[in-house]
C-alpha cells in the first residue's frame, strides 16, 4: 500500500489529537462512507470480517437457521454464519464462468440469511436477489469486501441494495487501511443493533461521555470489541477521497492484463470488463487445470501476484468447482504494493 502526503498527515493528526479511539474521526468517516455509498447508515469497525459477523448477529443468525452463502464468497463470509451459530450452504449467486443464481434452489424454511459477494470487485446482481429475499422475508447480506467502488447493474453503489452491506479496507483493498471494515443499512434497527454490538452493546461510549452526552453506561447484550480506532479513521476517511482514481487506474490496469491473456487463456467475462467493476484482481480462466497450475507457476516466478481460487469451508457446486479448477487470479494490489507496472504484468502473462 502507498500512501500520498495527506494520507499520512491525517493519521499523524489523528495521533496527535490524543484521542485515539471511537471519536469525531469516526464519525466523520461514516458521514462520508453512507453519503458516497448511498445509504441511511454506514458505520466504521475494525475488519471485513467483523462487519459480515456484525451483519450475521444483526440479522438474527442462530443455531438452527441456515445462510446460502456465495459458492465463490472469500472464507470470511462463511465463517461469519459459522460463528453466529448458523449453517452455511454454498450456491452460485454471481456470475463468473456463466450466468448463475441458484438462489431459489438453495432456500428452505430455515434459511434467514443470503450472502451474496461481488468477486474480484465484479457486482453481482444484488438488486434482483433483494427483490427474491424479500418475497420470502429473507435478510439479504452482501458481502462487498472486493468490491469498495464497484456499482451494480443499476448504477447503484455495490454493497447498498442488500438489508446490509459489508466492506473491507484490509491492505490491497481499494480504500485500505491495512485492517477495517464499514457496514452498511438503510434500516434503522439494523444499524443500532450493529452500533451497540460493536462497542461490548454498551449503552454509551467514551466520546458520548467525553462530550456529556451520558455519565455512566450499561452492557445490554453480548457484544464484541469491533472498533475502528481514530487515526485509522483518518486514514480511510483520506482514502475514501481517492477511491474514483483508484479505481480508473485498476480498471485501465486490469484491462492490459486481460488483452495480453495468451490464445488458450480467456478472461473472465471476455467481452469485456464490466463498465461498474472496481477490479481487486483479474480472473484469467485456462482450459483445464494442468494449464491453470503452469500459467500460476510462471507468473509467479515473474513476481507477479497469481493464485488459483481457493476451497471453501462452506461446500461447493459444479460451477463453482470449474472456476476453481480452471481460474487464475492475478491480485491487483499486490501488483500495486511489489511497484509492478501491468505492462510487466502483461509482458510476463505473454511468455507464460
Amino acid at each position: 500500500m502507498r500512501l500520498e502526503e495527506a494520507e499520512i498527515e491525517a493519521a499523524l493528526a489523528a495521533v496527535s489529537s490524543g484521542w485515539l479511539t471511537m471519536g469525531p474521526r469516526i464519525q466523520a468517516l461514516e458521514a462520508a462512507a453512507a453519503e458516497r455509498l448511498g445509504v441511511r447508515h454506514a458505520l466504521a469497525v475494525s475488519s471485513g470480517t467483523a462487519a459480515l459477523h456484525l451483519a450475521c448477529v444483526a440479522a438474527g443468525l442462530g443455531e438452527g437457521s441456515i445462510a446460502v452463502v456465495s459458492s465463490l464468497a472469500g472464507p470470511e463470509a462463511a465463517f461469519a454464519p459459522r460463528s453466529s451459530g448458523a449453517e452455511a450452504v454454498a450456491a452460485d449467486l454471481e456470475a463468473v464462468l456463466e450466468p448463475v443464481a441458484d438462489l431459489l434452489g438453495a432456500v428452505t424454511p430455515a434459511t434467514r440469511v443470503v450472502i451474496v459477494s461481488h468477486p474480484t470487485g465484479v457486482a453481482a446482481d444484488a438488486a434482483g436477489l433483494r427483490r427474491a429475499c424479500d418475497t420470502q422475508g429473507i435478510v439479504l447480506i452482501e458481502d462487498a469486501t472486493d468490491a469498495l467502488g464497484a456499482t451494480l447493474p443499476d448504477g447503484r453503489a455495490a454493497g447498498s441494495a442488500g438489508h446490509l452491506g459489508c466492506f473491507s479496507l484490509a491492505d490491497g483493498r481499494l480504500g485500505g487501511v491495512g485492517e477495517g471494515g464499514i457496514v452498511v443499512t438503510g434500516d434503522d434497527a439494523l444499524a443500532a443493533r450493529v452500533k451497540s454490538l460493536r462497542s461490548h452493546a454498551m449503552t454509551s461510549v467514551t466520546w458520548d461521555r467525553h462530550r456529556g452526552h451520558a455519565d455512566s453506561y450499561d452492557i445490554v447484550d453480548i457484544g464484541f470489541n469491533f472498533r475502528m480506532d481514530e487515526p485509522r479513521a483518518a486514514l480511510a476517511m483520506a482514502r475514501l477521497e481517492r477511491v474514483g482514481a483508484l479505481v480508473e487506474a485498476r480498471r485501465a490496469a486490469a484491462q492490459t492484463i486481460r488483452a495480453a491473456a495468451p490464445a488458450d487463456v480467456t478472461p473472465a467475462w471476455p467481452d469485456a470488463l464490466p463498465a461498474g467493476a472496481a477490479p481487486q484482481a483479474v480472473a484469467l480462466v485456462a482450459p483445464d487445470e494442468a494449464r491453470r497450475d503452469a500459467l500460476a507457476r510462471a507468473l509467479t516466478a515473474c513476481g507477479v501476484a497469481a493464485r488459483s481460487w481457493p476451497r471453501m469451508l462452506h461446500g461447493s457446486t459444479p460451477v463453482a468447482a470449474e472456476a476453481r479448477a480452471r481460474t487464475v487470479l492475478v491480485d491487483l494490489g499486490a501488483i500495486e504494493a511489489a511497484g509492478l507496472d501491468a505492462r510487466t504484468v502483461a509482458h510476463a502473462l505473454r511468455a507464460a
